[in-house]
């Protein structure tokens, strides 16, 4: 057997698309830092009564599942990194993101049209900024 063939045997850890970095905080696991980084900052938030409460990882149901010519379809489900309660009981959507990838464009659009609350994009650049708007996050 030649290297390449033996290469291709044996299973390696696969490394994120992006370059994300898994990191675990409080025995949780997350998907990059940056994620792990702004549940750090929500917990303040928290402490210091600046948001009423926040959940990790909801899933919202984009798409029901279905059955077309006999082949079955299976349900499209959003899991977004954060779920806010803010003080006043709105709640928001919060997805840490350095890049939006084509998947994503496609399930926002489909969550705008499901899901009252609003969608908030954040990222990392000296402070947290809404990807969208450009102003500090909170």
């Amino acid at each position: 057997m030649r290297g390449d063939d033996l290469n291709k045997l044996i299973k390696q850890p696969r490394r994120h698309k992006y370059g994300a970095h898994k990191t675990v905080v409080d025995g949780i696991q997350f998907d990059s830092k940056r994620e792990a980084e702004f549940y750090l900052y929500l917990k303040l938030l928290k402490r210091a009564k600046e948001i009423k409460d926040f959940k990790l990882q909801p899933r919202y149901r984009l798409l029901e599942g279905f059955t077309k010519f006999g082949k079955r379809h299976r349900p499209i489900d959003y899991v977004a990194d954060f779920e806010i309660t803010h003080n006043d009981g709105t709640i928001e959507t919060i997805d840490v993101k350095g890049h939006e990838t084509t998947d994503f464009k496609i399930k926002r659009k489909m969550f705008e049209k499901k899901y009252p609350q609003k969608l908030t994009l954040v990222t990392y650049k000296r402070g947290w900024i809404d990807k969208e708007t450009k102003e500090v996050w909170g």
